[in-house]
């Protein structure tokens, strides 16, 4: 079996966004890809017909692509991009001498490098990028051409949505004051000192954070020398809005709603409310409680009704359900939320969490929605009346459903399906068909992104696998090569565990599995307690007790293994980003004879020193309290107090402006492992916050990996 080349990297594609033509004919959406040369990652723009019947036609190739939606008519597409110009496709690695090679800018990273990711990247806004900032474009794709651009905001446009009859867009944009400008060019272009008193200061992605509001606009597409008009009280707030944004949706009645945060401590709660605002501007309406986190509205067609995914911030465990919303316009000068219905869970009854990235889609008064099922992403339909069905039974529990989007119309919908041995790809579908027991015949798939690599270099196969913990029946996902048995024994293990904790595994396509499985690594993927797609009681068996079940789960899942004999126990190899950094961190401390060596990366291992140089002192009040009113807690979920038990040989990995998951965390476990003379190395990527962007590094990262397993397999040794 040949061995994938971490340098084929530079050939990945990676599906992002989707977005379908309110006819249902044509599908647009974005896919990264990778520039050697320039050592970049770009999301570009492509198109393809829903029918098959043609490849994907390429609309950008530089400066970044992002948020492709559909104008009303169907033939313009708008999108957002920091771009002063176009230029060639980029080249993979096998043309990395080709002195054509186009521009590429931007910045990814591999899917399951970051499993917690749900704020995304966020603006940078103290970055001191002279680039363009991004800005709205519009493809006309009836006229042919370049997009034009519709917006010049100097702080960039963050969101945007088109108006029901396609004459205006409105968008998200920062508009700091002549005081908070000057602040900006001073730390910008002078390197001034950061000066704050906002609680929330920093966030992952984003940087030190700016006392600057964000507004919405409204912008005349007809009129495009005519500025943008502010809509004064649709303004945002809230501590994780610089990533999260205001969600802008035009709907019907020329009412905007938008998310914000407006309580007295907005930087202390992940409360987002949804409010409603009229085009033409004057007061806007808040139409919930002040309790949950709302986001991803969406209009249902006759106004009245909005439907958002919502979590409580107060109860982490409990799964982020969708939520109806009474959106009827009132009459009279006084609009009073007090009086309107209160929004109602319509998914309450599933015990299952939105998917992560999960939106809502309205077909013929119906919601269409993915959820953690199982271990599994599924799509279900549910009515207003709160019933449930979980359809699309085609997509079968080989395949992960990452993606999904429906014709405005209702006719065609796209989903994206992840196969470990075929890759990430776009597929179409009749909506009518979605209730089929078997795979339909209008399943057509649309593209294979990533042929070049499935069909030269071997691609890992899965199986689930179960075990027994603590009463519990626990499942997870083990890659193989195509070429190797398990059944044959003695392989070596790698144990790549999720972050979140509050996520989940499913069979995927990964080029980081496959690096591992061409060399004849198994990859066990264990679903641990603490995770979701399983309720409320699931996820809370970790909650507040951080190194706990998930120890145990996953120690007995590799015993699991190991018993079965297709797993060498002194060959056994510990993975994992972000919380599977941080489960590796008590794994070491607390079984140190599990792994022969692990790599744990972005992770914590001291929760007391965490709060408050970290960007989640909201999450971890919630969950573990104050550390000065329950230190206790803290202690008890902080490996560092048991370091001394530390045996195994540690690879730890950080960036160095990772502000998730600070790199000082990985120092401390760094030093308490040297500090006893455990063999260890420190990598820290300087300019990464809570993911590896550039390709170099992300090769660089697999290499490093690859290379301390290597060092400490003792097979490897007895071979030399």
């Amino acid at each position: 079996m040949s061995e994938l080349p971490l340098d084929a990297y530079y050939d990945l594609t990676q599906i992002g966004e989707v977005a379908v033509s309110p006819a249902g004919d044509r599908v647009a959406f974005t896919a990264t890809e990778y520039d050697q040369a320039a050592d970049e990652a770009v999301s570009s723009l492509f198109v393809v017909p829903t029918d098959g019947s043609r490849e994907p036609h390429r609309l950008t190739s530089a400066s970044g692509a992002a948020s492709p939606t559909w104008g009303p008519d169907g033939d313009r597409l708008a999108f957002v991009a920091a771009r002063d110009r176009d230029a060639e496709k980029r080249v993979g690695w096998r043309d990395r001498d080709d002195e054509d090679a186009g521009d590429a800018e931007g910045d990814a990273s591999e899917d399951d490098a970051d499993d917690e990711s749900a704020d995304g990247e966020g603006e940078d806004h103290l970055g001191g990028d002279d680039g363009p900032k991004p800005q709205v474009w519009i493809f006309d794709l009836a006229l042919g051409g370049d997009a034009r651009q519709v917006t010049e905001r100097d702080e960039g446009v963050a969101g945007f949505d088109w108006s029901p009859d396609g004459d205006r867009v409105v968008i998200e944009s920062r508009d700091p004051t002549d005081e908070e400008s000057e602040y900006l060019d001073q730390v910008r272009e002078e390197g001034g000192p950061i000066e704050t008193t906002r609680l929330q200061h920093k966030v992952n992605g984003a940087g030190w954070t700016d006392d600057v509001t964000r507004y919405l606009f409204v912008v005349d597409l007809d009129d495009p020398e005519t500025d943008p008009r502010r809509l004064d009280d649709a303004h945002g707030g809230g501590a994780f809005e610089d990533v999260a944004g205001m969600d802008p949706t035009w709907g019907p009645g020329d009412r905007i709603a938008f998310t914000s945060c407006r309580l007295d401590r907005p930087d202390d709660t992940t409360v987002r409310d949804l409010y409603a605002v009229s085009a033409d501007g004057g007061d806007a309406e808040r139409l919930t409680g002040g309790d949950l986190a709302h986001g991803a509205p969406a209009w249902h067609p006759d106004g009245d009704r909005i439907a958002t995914t919502a979590s409580d911030p107060d109860d982490p465990p409990a799964p982020a359900v969708v939520y109806l919303v009474d959106a009827a316009e009132r009459e009279g000068d006084d609009p009073d939320a007090d009086d309107r219905d209160a929004p109602t869970s319509v998914t309450a009854a599933l015990d299952r969490t939105i998917a992560r990235g999960g939106g809502v889609e309205w077909v013929d008064g119906s919601i269409y929605t993915r959820i953690a099922d199982e271990s599994h992403t599924r799509l279900v339909r549910v009515e207003t009346d709160g019933s449930a069905e979980r359809v699309f039974e085609a997509q079968g529990r080989d395949r992960a459903m990452v993606g999904f989007d429906v014709a405005d119309y209702g006719a065609t919908a796209v989903t994206v399906l992840s196969e470990p041995e075929s890759g990430t790809d776009l597929y179409a579908v009749d909506v009518t068909d979605l209730d089929a027991a078997a795979e339909p015949d209008s399943l057509r798939r649309l593209t294979s992104v990533n042929e070049s690599l499935t069909d030269e270099f071997p691609m890992p196969e899965a199986r689930r696998v179960e075990w027994e913990s603590d009463g519990w029946t626990l499942d997870g996902v083990l890659y193989h090569g195509p070429d190797v048995d398990p059944d044959d024994g003695d392989h070596p293990l790698v144990v790549a565990i999720h972050g979140g904790p509050m996520s989940y595994d499913e069979p995927v396509f990964s080029f980081g599995h496959a690096a591992l499985t061409s060399r004849g690594y198994l990859v066990f993927r264990p679903n641990y307690r603490g995770g979701t797609s399983r309720g409320r009681e699931f996820t809370a068996e970790l909650s507040g007790k951080w190194g706990t079940a998930e120890v145990d789960d996953i120690a007995a899942g590799v015993e699991s293994l190991a018993d079965r004999g297709w797993v060498d126990p002194d060959r056994v190899f510990g993975h994992g980003f972000s919380y599977g950094g941080i489960a590796q961190g008590f794994l070491v401390t607390q079984e140190p004879d599990l792994f022969t060596a692990a790599a744990p990366e972005h992770g914590i291992y001291d929760l007391r020193s965490a709060f408050g140089t970290d960007d989640t002192h909201v999450w971890l009040e919630a969950e573990f309290g104050l550390p000065w009113e329950d230190p206790e807690a803290y202690a008890s979920s902080t490996a560092m107090l048991d370091a001394g038990n530390i045996e195994t040989p540690l690879l730890v990995m950080a960036g160095g402006e990772d502000w998730r998951c600070p790199p000082s965390q990985s120092e401390q476990l760094y030093v308490a492992a040297r500090k006893q003379g455990v063999d260890a190395e420190l990598v820290v990527y300087p300019d990464e916050h809570h993911n590896i962007g550039d390709p170099d590094r992300a090769i660089h990262r697999l290499e490093k990996i690859l290379g301390w397993y290597e060092t400490h397999d003792s097979a490897i040794e007895a071979a030399d």
